[in-house]
């Protein structure tokens, strides 16, 4: 029995050779199943065969994959109706972010604008906003909130 499986194994090795020596795209995926299939020490001298050819399948694979991709490109994202919607800031938002009615996204990057230029993000949490007297009547007369709370918090000053 151990020398019908080193006489089949021979062959096996001869095709995988072959077909990486033809560098026929389709071939060369069959080779590596192939190789995928067989035993672990037939795995490495596969692996070192087409090692040698692997260059030029990268680069038709990277050629493939981006025509693929280009037509996935063209779909261009709509905005979020509810996000784009003005509303109206409470007394304490308006001292930040002003008295007129805009959309949830321009409040909060009003608010990020106001916490950037009075200096409030926490040194060593970045995570963290410490509020000033303007801020602390938005956030509830909490002294510190996090970013995520922050945006809760502010929320709950727009209709």
């Amino acid at each position: 029995m151990a020398k019908k499986t080193t006489t089949k194994a021979a062959p096996k090795k001869a095709t995988a050779k072959k077909a990486t020596a033809k560098t026929a795209a389709p071939k060369k995926a069959t080779a590596k199943k192939a190789t995928a299939k067989t035993a672990a020490p037939k795995k490495a001298t596969a692996k070192k065969v087409t090692a040698k050819t692997a260059a030029p399948k990268k680069a038709t694979a990277k050629k493939a994959t981006a025509k693929t991709a280009a037509p996935k490109k063209k779909t261009a994202r709509k905005p979020n109706a509810a996000f784009m919607k003005p509303l109206n800031p409470s007394k304490e938002l308006a001292e930040v972010v002003g008295a007129s009615p805009i959309p949830r996204t321009e409040v909060m990057k009003k608010v990020w604008a106001y916490i950037k230029k009075n200096n409030l993000q926490d040194a060593k949490n970045r995570r963290a906003i410490n509020a000033d007297d303007k801020l602390k009547a938005v956030f509830g007369g909490k002294k510190q909130v996090t970013m995520f709370e922050m945006t809760k918090l502010v929320s709950n000053h727009l209709k």
